[in-house]
């Protein structure tokens, strides 16, 4: 098995503006492969490598179009930090939000363009990811969805539930993975999806023929001709496999 999760892609009004907001949240470097395209990954990062999930902001002309169910959490080491993190935040033109899941631990937010994310309490389990605690995939189905992603990607099941499914790398570093049932009316609908690659990268036909066995379909978005295969799970997540360029 070769394909790693590698980076959560962000579809942007302005990749810029919104690179710069996650850059600053995370502490992470900005670059950008071209234009409306803006990369960030920690400092010295060696991209790709299991200890990061890193972000992809692409900038497209009505992203509110776009429907996904994934959104970020990010990791506090104490109640002060939580604190200092939301205010921080909030400077940076991030705002609260309710989802309608009550008082809450967690502190839910928006980005300033509108996608959702939560400001965790600090938690044992995530004191040794990074930033990013936990990238979060809305679902009818976790066990359904391990079944699928525990074979498309080398990654370790650390709790699995009717209500929950928790994957990390097989190398125990990086954030976490999770699989989490809703109902059609809970779900957090945002503009993030999944980016895998195969590692080599010229793998990267074999890897879609191996998913496409598992139950992945082809999927299109508009994207065109362009080095990477988008793809869509079971239970219909768009995700997209990378190519080299």
């Amino acid at each position: 098995m070769t394909l790693e999760l590698v980076q959560v892609n962000f579809k942007a009004r302005d990749d810029s503006t919104l690179g710069r907001f996650w850059a600053q949240a995370l502490g992470w470097s900005m670059s950008s492969e071209g234009p409306g395209v803006t990369n960030l990954e920690p400092e010295g990062f060696d991209w790709p490598d299991p200890s990061a999930v890193c972000i992809d902001l692409v900038r497209v002309p009505d992203p509110e179009t776009v429907e996904y169910r994934v959104h970020l959490e990010l990791a506090t080491t104490s109640a002060a930090h939580q604190a200092e993190l939301v205010a921080r935040l909030e400077e940076l033109g991030a705002t609260h939000t309710d989802v309608g899941r009550g008082d809450t631990p967690w502190k839910v937010m928006a980005d300033p363009e509108g996608n959702v994310f939560s400001v965790l309490e600090p938690r044992e389990l995530y004191r040794d990811t990074g930033p990013i605690a936990c990238v979060v995939v809305d679902c009818a189905d976790p066990r359904g969805m391990v079944r699928f992603w525990g074979e498309a990607i080398d990654w370790t099941v650390h709790q699995l539930s009717d209500d929950r499914a928790l994957l990390r790398s097989a190398k125990g570093v990086g954030p976490y993975l999770e699989f989490h049932r809703t109902s059609d009316d809970e779900v957090v609908r945002s503009r993030i999806h999944l980016d895998v690659m195969s590692d080599p990268v010229e793998d990267q036909a074999k890897e879609v023929a191996r998913l496409e066995g598992l139950g992945a379909t082809r999927a299109d978005v508009g994207q065109g001709d362009v080095s990477w295969v988008v793809l869509a799970d079971p239970a219909g997540h768009q995700f997209c496999v990378l190519g080299r360029g």
